[in-house]
Parts: C-alpha cells; sequence; structure tokens
C-alpha cells in the first residue's frame, strides 16, 4: 500500500510528539510545521493526502490557512483541531469546507481513527465489498446450477445488479471481471430456462410470470379512481439497473409503494411488447383484430402508430365504463416541455399515459455515432448516460410538478437491452427482417445451439407472414451478422446496445409504483 502523507500544523507542535510517534509507527508519514504560512509553501511543493490544523495559530490563522491550501488543491481532505465549538467558528470552518474537526486536547487514538475514517475508509469500504461480492459469488454460482422458478431468476438478477452497482464504486477489474464473467453464465442458464418455459407461458399451459400484455390490466388499471388521477409513465428500452439509479432521485418527490418486475414477451421488441403493454392483447391477437393497424416486421411504416387506438380498446374492453385518459408520445426535448406545460389539462384525467423514447435513441445513437460509442462505451457509462438525461430532463420536471398533487404514478419500460458481444452468423433471404437479436423468415440458416427457434409462430401468439415463417431469437449476448460482409458488421455492431432477444436484461422489467408524498 502506498505511504500516506499527511501535513499537520500547530504552533506546539512539540506537545504533539506522542501523536506523531504513533503515526509513523502506523506507516503515516507525518511532516510537521509551527505556523501557516510555512505549511503553505511545503502544500504548494509537495502531495499531501491529509492536513492537521491547528485553529489558534499566531500569524497565518487556522481557517486562514484553510481556505488558502482549499484553493491550492481543493480535494485534500483537511481536519481543523480547536480549543472551541463556537458557532460563528464551525460556521467558517464548514464554509471553507472542512473534512472534519476535533476538539483539544485531542489523544493519539482519536487521531488515528479521523485518518481511517478519511483516508482509509475508500480501501476498507472497498476490501469490505469485494470479500463480501466473493461470498456471495459461491452462493450465485451454486443457485444458478438449481432449478429456478421464474421468481428465483428475478432474484438472481436483483442480485447481480446490486453488485453490479457496488462493484462500481470501486477500482478493481478482477472482481469486475469475475461478475462480468457470472452474469454471463447468469444469462446463459436464463436462455435455458425459456427456452424450456416460454411457449408453456403464452399458451396457458403453465404458470406464467406477468407478461407485458397484462401490464395494465393486472398493474395499473385497480389504481383508476374519480378522485386520483393515474401517471403511466413509460420510458422505452429502461433497463432495471437504469432504473435503480433514477429511482433515488424520484423518491425525493414520491412514496414508492412498491417495487416488482414483470417480464417482456418475445421478441423483446418495440412494436412487440409495447404494442402488446397498449392493446392487451398478444401480437397474434393484435393481427386478428386490428388488421389495418398491426404491422408486421416487412410492412412498410411505423410499427408503433396505434398506441393510443390499442390503449382505448383495452380501456373499453377492461374497465367497462367511461375514463377520461390521454395519450402522450415524447421524442423531443421540446415535446417534453410543452407537456410539461399542460400539467394542469392532465390533472383532469383519470388515465394520463406517456411514452419516453430517450433511453431507446441513446442506445441506437450509440450504434450510429462515435461520440455517442466513447461516451457509454460500458454498461457503466451507459448508466450514467441515462440518470445524466433524467437529471435534466423535462420528465424530472413534469414529476416535480404532479408530486405536488395527490397522485398515483407507475414508471416502467417495454424492453431492456443487452451489450451484444459474440456474433452469431444467420442467412436469410431478402424478407427476412433487419433487428440484430431476432429474425423472422423462411429458409433461416443458423448454429441450432446459439439460437432458440420457434418452427410454429402461432404456438408463441406470434403472426405469421408466410406459412413457412420461423422465428430464431439470439441467446445470451449474441448478435446476428450475415455472412455477406461479415467482418464489417462484426466491426460495427460489436458492444452495441440491442435488444429482441433472450436475456435477463432485456426480459425482467422494472414496474414501480408511487404516491405522491
Amino acid at each position: 500500500m502506498q505511504e500516506t502523507k499527511i501535513l499537520w500544523a500547530d504552533d506546539e507542535i512539540n506537545l504533539l510528539k506522542p501523536h506523531i510517534l504513533l503515526l509513523n509507527e502506523k506507516g503515516y508519514h507525518v511532516t510537521t510545521f509551527t505556523n501557516g504560512n510555512d505549511a503553505l509553501e511545503a502544500f504548494g511543493k509537495e502531495h499531501f493526502d491529509l492536513v492537521f490544523l491547528d485553529e489558534n495559530m499566531p500569524g497565518l490563522s487556522g481557517i486562514e490557512t484553510l481556505s488558502a491550501i482549499k484553493n491550492i488543491k481543493s480535494d485534500v481532505p483537511v481536519v481543523l483541531i480547536t480549543k472551541s465549538e463556537e458557532e460563528n467558528l464551525m460556521e467558517d470552518a464548514i464554509g471553507s469546507k472542512i473534512d472534519d474537526y476535533l476538539i483539544k486536547p485531542v489523544n493519539p487514538k482519536q487521531v488515528l481513527l479521523t485518518i481511517k475514517k478519511i483516508i482509509d475508509n475508500k480501501r476498507l469500504v472497498s476490501e469490505k465489498t469485494s470479500m463480501a461480492y466473493q461470498q456471495d459469488f459461491r452462493r450465485l454460482g451454486m443457485t444458478l446450477n438449481d432449478k429456478l422458478s421464474y421468481e428465483e431468476w428475478v432474484d438472481v438478477y436483483k442480485k447481480l445488479v446490486f453488485w453490479e452497482l457496488e462493484l462500481e464504486k470501486l477500482d478493481d477489474p478482477q472482481m469486475h471481471e469475475i461478475l462480468t464473467m457470472q452474469k454471463s453464465e447468469a444469462n446463459m442458464q436464463f436462455s435455458k430456462f425459456i427456452e424450456d418455459n416460454y411457449l408453456g407461458w403464452v399458451n396457458g399451459k403453465e404458470k406464467a410470470p406477468l407478461l407485458s400484455n397484462e401490464l395494465l390490466k393486472k398493474k395499473v388499471f385497480p389504481l383508476i379512481n374519480s378522485t386520483t388521477p393515474v401517471f403511466f409513465i413509460l420510458i422505452d428500452n429502461l433497463r432495471y439497473d437504469q432504473w435503480k439509479i433514477i429511482n433515488p432521485l424520484i423518491t425525493e418527490y414520491f412514496r414508492m409503494e412498491e417495487e416488482d418486475t414483470y417480464s417482456s414477451i418475445l421478441p423483446t421488441a418495440t412494436q412487440y411488447a409495447r404494442n402488446a403493454i397498449f392493446s392487451g392483447l398478444m401480437p397474434l391477437e393484435m393481427e386478428k383484430r386490428f388488421p389495418s393497424m398491426w404491422q408486421n416486421d416487412d410492412d412498410e411504416g411505423g410499427k408503433n402508430m396505434y398506441e393510443a387506438a390499442f390503449l382505448e380498446d383495452q380501456i373499453k374492453r377492461s374497465l367497462r365504463k367511461d375514463c377520461k385518459f390521454s395519450y402522450n408520445k415524447i421524442l423531443t426535448y421540446d415535446d417534453g416541455k410543452a407537456l410539461t406545460e399542460q400539467v394542469n389539462n392532465l390533472m383532469q384525467n383519470e388515465f394520463n399515459a406517456i411514452v419516453y423514447n430517450f433511453v431507446d435513441m441513446l442506445s441506437h445513437a450509440r450504434t450510429d455515432m462515435q461520440m455517442i460509442r466513447e461516451l457509454a462505451n460500458d454498461d457503466a457509462a451507459y448508466r450514467s448516460l441515462t440518470m445524466s438525461w433524467f437529471e435534466h430532463s423535462p420528465l424530472l420536471e413534469l414529476l416535480k410538478k404532479i408530486s405536488q398533487k395527490p397522485v398515483k404514478l407507475v414508471i416502467t419500460t417495454d424492453h431492456g437491452t443487452i451489450r451484444v458481444k459474440h456474433p452469431s452468423k444467420v442467412i436469410g433471404d431478402r424478407n427476412t427482417n433487419t433487428n440484430l437479436r431476432y429474425k423472422q423468415g423462411r429458409n433461416l440458416n443458423y448454429n441450432a445451439k446459439e439460437v432458440f427457434l420457434i418452427k410454429n409462430p402461432h404456438e408463441a401468439q406470434l403472426p405469421k407472414i408466410n406459412i413457412s415463417s420461423n422465428y430464431i431469437f439470439a441467446k445470451e449476448d449474441r448478435y446476428f451478422v450475415y455472412q455477406n460482409n461479415y467482418n464489417q458488421f462484426v466491426n460495427y455492431y460489436n458492444e452495441t446496445f440491442q435488444h429482441g432477444g433472450i436475456s435477463l436484461e432485456e426480459m425482467v422489467i422494472p414496474v414501480a409504483t408511487y404516491s405522491s408524498r
């Protein structure tokens, strides 16, 4: 461990020899001064990790020295040593950003504890976190070999996200690598779980988790009443880990009543998953009920143009009564600002559905724009960009405004996204769709070990483009690449964020319910 260098300025430094000796014995290097001027001169020339300042020195006082030190290098922690806790003195000290203070006379153990609290805290937290994850790593490893239920898979994923966020705070590449390997193992086992159970879920042959098509009916519509407006906010393409980092900001204004998850249907793509949410139907049912509105992969035009109509139809079917509602889709910053200005109008509705497209656009921009690729070069950076957007977004402004009234709020998404790393070759005809995580078409040629094949789409409640159409879904962190221009596609799409296939990140979806404080 690198030696910690401490600067200590006190006009009675000779009386502090026992303290200095103890610190030297503990491996700290202490440089002493009897006045503020000499201390400042040394501070400007050398690197110090921590400064102790006597408040009552002749000449340059402790507060004046503190202020000068912070002007030279503001991030070096400073501890003020004072004879009293007079209010005006402490206000000056706190205003000058002291990190701690001690009251004279100080004993050596007090000093040592202060150093450990300030300097060693990060190292001690790092060691404790790494040790705790290593213990949990073994438990998680054994769990992954068990035959897990969907609820148990949710618990596994939540634990992995917890450790991902905890280890993100540490500079420990080895721990990050171990966690990455464990996430890969989890996704491999989860893909097998989905292959074994998904068709049973969607055909009612076995107990299913809450799926996209029942989200509004089970989680949102029961909240609707004539007195408290309900806001349903769907942030497109928002993963569970991204929700975890924005949630503390939301709970500054709202009381969280329930944190839950549901499972996205396959494909985990907007035109399937989000349309299923707003229609309350599986894609095959949508095609039959709305033949003029449902868009297959090979149809021209937008795939999510009729969400308001789907929602109106579901409200009529499910609530069986009149319900004053609104639907808004936010694609630009100006759209968001305009909606925020209409809060009073929204408050007159029983139900308000709002779709925010920013995170989805960020995901696609990361593929297309080199600058965004560099800003979001891994999962941690991707989360950070999401947080930065949310902190400065019209959405947060909207939430602040509606929090001042009695409301119910539900925040969720339609599917997540995964950072893809392994190309999987596929061959299809010209009508095969372009999504990198699932393919629909005839005569698809692929590596059977790397995909989940659905030979008869109707068994998965999916429409067929033609009688011999199949669906294949990429598992884990794979992405489909055509044999033609293989290297060019790999270079362009490797380590981009994609959705449509099978992974914990894409399928385990946060849904949180809040009320006004």
